[in-house]
Order: structure tokens, then C-alpha cells, then sequence
């Protein structure tokens, strides 16, 4: 039984760079929708659903950042943001605010399919695995590695649940910061990279071999399961 073609949202202002998108997608074995503005496009996945979305950010009736926004309070649909807008900051915001990719304006269509192509065999391949040897009780706020107890604190123990429940996925020190606190205290993103240090410390205390959370520079942190060679032997 064949598997139902992917369809894709294609939000983007301009009709020829929008039916370009289309006949690529289509061609690569795709189903496509267009949305020439932004004010319809949060009603239209709630009703449709897309797979993925493929985001102009400069729109007319509603900003793009905006949209991605309001989407991921509800939907975990992966969004490739495409743009004109190629400064750093347009590119970090986009990322923090939960897009999945980011292509910039000009681009090749055949980078546009290879891209969406990439995030859906990742999608479908479901959850990312489980940390090999990371054991956390909730119910406790303990937590091993390798059989070695971790000496976590509260704050840690939240930033080790948060990292481990995506791995492989970036999180920006916003989005971690949102996990780590439950009385809502002022802080400075920064913290988190002290909280980072200190879990790192205790992690690699208890499994000396593995560098689990990685720094991505200018985004955020994540927490990668497999060293290369466990990677190879997946």
C-alpha cells in the first residue's frame, strides 16, 4: 500500500515564485496549497492540517514571525521559514520562535524540495530515541546515568527533562527558561548557560565517554544521544 503524498502549505506573496514552489513539489511527488497572505493561514491549519509549512516571512495582513508564533502554541507542524530577510537576526529569531529550517531568498527550488524532503523522513521516522542509560523519576526528581546516580539539583533536573524529551532538537535559552522555574522569577537568559555548565559537569562525572548536551552558537543548547560511533551502530 502506497503511502498518501505529503501536502505542503505554501505561504508566499509572490504567484510566480509561489507556482514555482508548487510545480518542484508536486514533481517530487507532493500535494500543495497556496495562501497568498498572512491573516488566514493559523484558521487553515487548524482545519487542514497540513505536513508542513513552507513560511514567506514579509506578507501582507499578518508578519510571518507572528504566524510561527501562534502556530507552535498549538501545533508541532514542521515550518521552513523562506525569506528575503537574511539578517542574523531574522534567521535566530525564526529558529527560536520554532521553525525547523530557514532558506534564504534567492534560492534553488531543488534546495527547497531536498530540505522538505529531509524534515519529512525525520517526521516520519516518529519520537527521537530515548537516551541510552539516562533513567529520571519525576516522582522523585532523581535521576542516573549509566547506573551512576546524578546529583541534580531542581533546576537541573528540569533542564535534563527538557533536553532529553527532543533529542537532537535545538532549544533556544528562552524556551529552556520557560521549563526551569515554577515561580515565575525574573532571570536573565544567561542562566541557563550556568545551569548548563553545572549539568554538564555532573554528566560527564557519570559518563566520562559522551559529550550529551552540545552548544549551538548564537541559538541554544541540545542534547545529542549518541557519540559516532554508537551513531554508526545504529
Amino acid at each position: 500500500m502506497e503511502s498518501r503524498a505529503a501536502n505542503i502549505l505554501i505561504v508566499e506573496d509572490e504567484p510566480k515564485l509561489a507556482s514555482l514552489l508548487r510545480d518542484y513539489l508536486e514533481a517530487a511527488g507532493c500535494s500543495t496549497e497556496h495562501l497568498g497572505e498572512g491573516r488566514s493561514v493559523v484558521q487553515f491549519v487548524r482545519a487542514n492540517s497540513p505536513d508542513l509549512i513552507l513560511l514567506d516571512l514579509m506578507l501582507p495582513g499578518r508578519d510571518g514571525l507572528e504566524i510561527c508564533r501562534e502556530l507552535r502554541g498549538f501545533s508541532e507542524v514542521p515550518i521552513v521559514i523562506v525569506t528575503a530577510r537574511v539578517e542574523e537576526i531574522d534567521r535566530l529569531l525564526g529558529l527560536e520562535l520554532g521553525a525547523d529550517d530557514y532558506i534564504c531568498k534567492p534560492f534553488s527550488p531543488r534546495e527547497v524540495v531536498a530540505r522538505v524532503k529531509a524534515i519529512l523522513r525525520r517526521v516520519r521516522r516518529g519520537p527521537a530515541p530515548p537516551v541510552p542509560g539516562l533513567s529520571m523519576d519525576e516522582t522523585r526528581f532523581t535521576a542516573s546515568l549509566d547506573d551512576r546516580a546524578l546529583d541534580l539539583t531542581p533546576v537541573e533536573f528540569r533542564l535534563l527533562k527538557t533536553l532529553s524529551s527532543a533529542p537532537g532538537r535545538v532549544f533556544s535559552r528562552r524556551q529552556l527558561l520557560a521549563h526551569l522555574y515554577t515561580d515565575h522569577r525574573v532571570v536573565t537568559e544567561r542562566t541557563v548557560d550556568s545551569h548548563v555548565k553545572n549539568l554538564r559537569r555532573k554528566l560527564e562525572d557519570a559518563s566520562p565517554e559522551r559529550e550529551l548536551v552540545q552548544s549551538i552558537y548564537g541559538v541554544g543548547y541540545k542534547l545529542e544521544p549518541y557519540t559516532n560511533e554508537e551513531d554508526g551502530r545504529r
